[in-house]
């Protein structure tokens, strides 16, 4: 009898880590978007794309490789890519034009979202600020695409990931052949 009792509260507080690990996270609607227009048409929400653009486009001047000149922005991100530009602080900077913004949604929450500004290089790959790096206040230049992560994501393409969940990721062991 009392084999019994323990066992049975034991699966009884078991039971709520076992349902909340089957349950399954909300999937994530994520783009790159070179228009606010783009953007609209993948998502069909032109308002959180038009907040996502004001976003990205004020998190730019704080964020953005800074350089000492012309010359050596244009190394790294190309010809007519560079431009003077001003932080929030008043200070001027060359640094590269923003062509884009990464915009990430949650599905089922339509007013929740994360941007970012998105900087073409030279060799036309795509580059974001590194998620969660502190705007550099600092006015101090930086060289290269330091602070930068890229963006796998083809630009103007909504892509839905599923995120977490039980059974969600595959283990690395296999029963495969032996």
């Amino acid at each position: 009898m009392k084999r019994s009792r323990t066992t049975s509260l034991l699966l009884m507080g078991a039971a709520p880590l076992l349902f909340s690990a089957c349950q399954r996270e909300p999937e994530v609607r994520q783009g790159l978007y070179t228009s606010v227009d783009a953007c609209a048409r993948e998502t069909g929400d032109k308002a959180s794309c038009q907040e996502a653009f004001a976003s990205a486009r004020k998190q730019a001047s704080e964020q953005a490789p800074r350089y000492a000149s012309q010359e050596q922005c244009k190394t790294d991100w190309g010809q007519d890519r560079c431009v003077e530009q001003r932080d929030s602080q008043g200070h001027s900077f060359i640094g590269p034009m923003m062509a884009g913004f990464f915009m990430s949604q949650m599905l089922g929450n339509r007013r929740g979202f994360n941007s970012a500004p998105a900087f073409q290089d030279r060799n036309r790959g795509w580059l974001r600020p590194t998620p969660g790096a502190r705007p550099d206040t600092s006015n101090a230049f930086r060289a290269g695409n330091t602070g930068m992560t890229p963006i796998t994501s083809a630009p103007n393409r909504a892509v839905t990931v599923s995120r977490g969940g039980f059974g969600a990721r595959s283990s690395g062991r296999s029963s495969f052949g032996g």
